[in-house]
């Protein structure tokens, strides 16, 4: 894969549709093997491991499913020592993946839309859900945990990736709680004695929606846990912290369960994007003392799925979003494989300031090409910040899939690409800090790359100061991973 920024003329795609596609499909298969098939060299100073997480399945017994979010979680790790890499994979053998894998067919339905086989009738009232463990993986308080947001969180085995079961986090967890897929850590907390600690939240929607924090120490104990109830129903996957705020888009949605009652789609294909209504912003503080100055605030109408980063500066909070301008809806007829891009708004970056003064939020566009998955130095999390890394569209203008990766220097305006067009798609950059470094874009940006060329993955690792250069190893697997979800990287 070449490195390069020039661009297409604006009508013109750079990727071919159906090598899209092809990312796509099921990966089965458990691997376990070292990487020798390798471009470049990989940094001797870079030890630990990337584990990545994402739906692996998207068909059971042959029958598809409807939406990839429904998919099954297969983890991956690959692990670096010594300028060697190793990959593995498998599996996360949630009750419902063994259930079907024995079955051979779809046995749950999906909240994106996968439906069991046999029409509305053998559908209806069936409200079972099937905990997927597909979004994130994180290793924390010595455990390596599987998350998805809806459900209690899934303990792996972290060297074998062996599943070890339902996880309540030595009870902190109760019965009906679930552990979101978008956990903040917060690289020296005060209410830890200045120690790292990590900061999650569940949601519990209905007329009113009930968001509890948990935040735990580096053992996993728990430091507190606190909760706070908004007026509506709420669609929240993601969050941002500050040292003394964990600060949550309300996205401007409504909820009509009576199509997913009755069998007719999933629970997810009932959200409906609401344009005349503002996005809510609410602000709860991490100090208990403070605890009953909760502040609510009004923006555009506009849909979050991932934030970037938040961070006070005097009487402000500063947080950068990817922001869309609606919530396209899951067609219950419609292939996402035959996903129209142009018909669909891109996601852009924009900074949302919040006056605790006045009760003012201004919007302002960062940038206006289509990214996602944003990602920066961990110990900028909830600080001031400068670098900001996410996957980007090649193109700058128009939607269309991710192919390269973006820097973002936000104190000069700069940017720097690096793609994978026209046959590579673009998954999360994961920064990993070298050694010793001495700045804040002084690391590596690790990210999976799928070679449609080739039908393959490869793991490619970027120079984080200088993405116009080649990259410093591209790490060519033996076979490819479905387009996933999100990842993080341990030291283990």
């Amino acid at each position: 894969m070449q490195n390069t920024i020039s661009e297409p003329s604006h009508n013109q795609l750079s990727y071919n549709p159906k090598d899209w596609q092809k990312g796509y499909l099921s990966q089965p298969n458990e691997y376990n093997y070292t990487i020798t098939n390798i471009d470049g060299e990989i940094p001797p100073d870079l030890k630990g491991t990337l584990f990545r997480n994402g739906p692996g399945l998207l068909d059971i017994g042959g029958l598809p499913i409807h939406h990839p979010f429904d998919g099954d979680g297969m983890i991956s790790a690959i692990r670096f020592q010594d300028g060697q890499a190793h990959y593995q994979n498998r599996y996360v053998r949630t009750l419902g993946y063994i259930d079907e894998q024995q079955a051979k067919t779809i046995l749950y339905r999906g909240v994106f839309g996968t439906q069991k086989p046999g029409g509305f009738l053998h559908n209806a009232f069936d409200l079972r859900i099937k905990n997927i463990a597909n979004t994130q993986v994180i290793y924390w308080g010595g455990k390596l945990l599987a998350l998805w947001e809806a459900d209690l969180p899934y303990h792996l085995n972290h060297e074998t990736l062996e599943t070890i079961g339902l996880d309540h986090l030595d009870g902190i967890l109760e019965p009906g709680e679930s552990f979101a897929a978008h956990p903040r850590i917060d690289p020296s907390s005060k209410f830890n004695d200045g120690s790292p600690s990590l900061v999650n939240f569940s949601i519990k929607p209905g007329l009113s929606t009930t968001i509890r924090i948990y935040e735990l120490d580096s053992h996993g104990s728990l430091l507190q846990k606190y909760a706070h109830t908004v007026p509506g129903f709420a669609f929240i996957h993601d969050f941002a912290i500050t040292p003394n705020y964990c600060i949550f888009f309300q996205n401007p949605v409504k909820f009509n369960p009576l199509p997913y009652l009755f069998g007719l789609c999933g629970a997810g294909q009932c959200v409906h994007f609401q344009t005349n209504q503002p996005t809510r912003i609410i602000v709860i503080p991490r100090d208990p003392a403070q605890r009953q100055n909760i502040r609510h605030f009004d923006a555009q109408s506009g849909f979050v799925f991932h934030h970037a980063n938040a961070f006070e500066q005097e009487n402000q909070i500063c947080v950068d979003s990817i922001c869309y301008q609606s919530l396209p809806g899951v067609d219950p007829q419609a292939n996402f494989r035959d996903t129209d891009f142009n018909a669909l708004e891109p996601g852009q970056l924009w900074r949302f300031t919040l006056d605790l003064t006045t009760g003012q939020v201004q919007r302002q566009l960062i940038e206006s090409r289509c990214c996602e998955f944003p990602t920066t130095h961990p110990n900028s999390v909830g600080r001031p910040y400068r670098y900001l890394y996410a996957a980007a569209a090649h193109n700058s203008q128009g939607n269309a899939p991710l192919q390269a990766i973006i820097k973002f220097d936000l104190e000069t305006g700069l940017r720097q690409l690096w793609t994978a067009a026209p046959h590579g798609f673009t998954g999360e950059p994961v920064f990993v800090p070298r050694p010793h470094a001495t700045s804040e874009d002084d690391g590596w940006l690790l990210t999976l790359v799928y070679d449609a060329q080739h039908h393959r993955s490869d793991v490619v690792i970027l120079d984080a100061k200088n993405l116009e250069k080649n990259a410093i190893a591209t790490l060519h697997l033996q076979h490819h991973i479905p387009y996933g979800l999100h990842g993080t990287f341990a030291n283990i």
